[in-house]
C-alpha cells in the first residue's frame, strides 16, 4: 500500500497566494497494473509561470501543477526499470502512477557529479527558457548590449551567461545586494538592486550609455516603461514573463510603447517554451555541455520538505530565491 501525499489550491489566488490557498491530502494509490509504473518524488519545481497558469488550466480543489524529478519504485513496464530517474509533470504530488507516455527519461550522458535538479533548472524548462527566447528571438551577437530583468532568478541567470559565452556585454538587474553580488560572480558586466537605486531610467542609463541591443524580459511593468525607451534602433526584446503583473487584479496601464517600436523599428516578441519542443534535446545537450565544461554556473535555492511546497512557492514569488528554486523531498 502507498500512500501519496498532495497540495491541492483550495480556491484560486486573490492577488498573491497565502498559506491558506493550500492544503494537504492524502490517498491510498491502488495496486499497478501491466505496464503501468510507481514513480516517488525526488525533487520538485515551484515558478513564476504556476501562478498564472493556475488560472488557466485549473479549477479549486485540483492538485497544483507542476514538475518533478522522480525516481521508479516499481515498475510493470519493461521500457522504465526500478531505479529510473524521469522528470513529469505531475504537479505536487510525493507519489504517482504513470503508464510511460509522458515521463522524459534523465539524459544517459548526465554525469555523475550533477545533482538531478538540474533537470528542473539549468539543464531543464528554465534552461531552455533561457537557450531558446535568447538565441532564437534576440538572436544576440558579439560585442552587442544584453539587458536582463529578474536576472539572479532561474531563468534570467542563464540568459546573462548564455549572452557572455557568445561575447555579448551583459546587464543584469536584481531585487537585493546579495543578488547583485552573484550576478558579478557568475560574469555579468554591469549589475543593479533595483529597489535601491534612485531613478531606474538614470541606472539603466549609466549601466550602457550607449543603449542596449537586447532586452530578454522578464518582470513587466515600469521597469520594461524604463528600458524600451533605451533600446537601440533595431534593437530586438524577448518577452518571457511579466512577474511584477501576476498578482495583480487589475493590469495598471503605463506608459504607451508604440513610438518607441515604429521609430526604434523595434522586434518585440513573447514567447513559451513549448514552441521549441522538438529541439528540446538539443537545447538541454548543449546547456549539459556548457555547465560540465563550468561556462555556465547555476545555484539552487533548495526548500527541504513536501510539506514546505507552498512556502516554497510563495517565497519564490516574493524574490527570496537566487537561481533555481527547487524543494527536495
Amino acid at each position: 500500500m502507498v500512500i501519496s501525499k498532495s497540495w491541492i489550491m483550495v480556491k484560486h489566488f486573490d492577488g498573491a497566494p497565502k498559506p491558506e490557498d493550500f492544503k494537504l491530502i492524502e490517498k491510498e494509490l491502488p495496486p499497478l497494473k501491466n505496464g503501468e509504473v510507481l514513480l516517488e518524488s525526488v525533487f520538485l519545481s515551484v515558478d513564476p509561470y504556476m501562478r498564472p497558469y493556475s488560472r488557466i488550466l485549473m479549477k479549486d480543489g485540483d492538485v497544483m501543477i507542476g514538475a518533478q524529478v522522480a525516481r521508479v519504485i516499481e515498475s510493470k513496464n519493461a521500457a522504465f526499470p526500478v531505479g529510473g530517474y524521469y522528470i513529469a509533470n505531475s504537479g505536487w504530488t510525493t507519489h504517482f502512477i504513470s503508464d510511460g507516455q509522458v515521463l522524459q527519461a534523465i539524459p544517459s550522458s548526465w554525469p555523475e557529479s550533477l545533482p538531478k535538479s538540474l533537470a528542473l533548472g539549468a539543464v531543464g524548462m528554465p534552461g531552455l527558457t533561457a537557450y531558446f527566447g535568447l538565441l532564437e528571438i534576440c538572436n544576440p551577437k558579439e560585442g552587442e548590449v544584453v539587458l536582463v530583468n529578474g536576472a539572479a532568478g532561474a531563468v534570467g541567470s542563464v540568459v546573462g551567461q548564455i549572452a557572455k559565452i557568445k561575447g555579448c556585454k551583459v546587464v543584469g538587474s536584481a531585487g537585493s545586494d546579495e543578488k547583485v553580488t552573484y550576478l558579478k560572480e557568475i560574469g555579468f558586466d554591469e549589475a543593479f538592486n533595483y529597489k535601491t537605486v534612485d531613478c531606474l531610467e538614470e541606472a539603466l542609463k549609466k549601466a550602457s550609455p550607449e543603449g542596449y541591443d537586447c532586452y530578454f524580459e522578464n518582470v513587466g511593468g515600469k521597469f520594461a516603461d524604463a528600458a524600451i525607451p533605451q533600446m537601440k534602433t533595431f534593437g530586438r526584446i524577448s518577452v518571457c514573463g511579466a512577474i511584477s503583473l501576476y498578482n495583480d487584479a487589475v493590469i495598471p496601464s503605463g506608459p504607451y510603447i508604440q513610438t518607441y517600436v515604429v521609430f526604434k523599428q523595434l522586434r518585440m516578441e513573447g514567447f513559451l517554451v513549448t514552441r521549441w519542443q522538438e529541439k528540446f534535446r538539443e537545447g538541454q545537450k548543449q546547456l549539459l555541455q556548457w555547465v560540465s565544461e563550468g561556462k555556465l554556473k547555476y545555484h539552487e535555492h533548495i526548500t527541504n520538505g513536501f510539506e514546505n511546497m507552498p512556502a516554497g512557492f510563495m517565497g519564490m514569488l516574493n524574490g527570496e530565491n537566487i537561481g533555481k528554486a527547487v524543494i527536495k523531498v
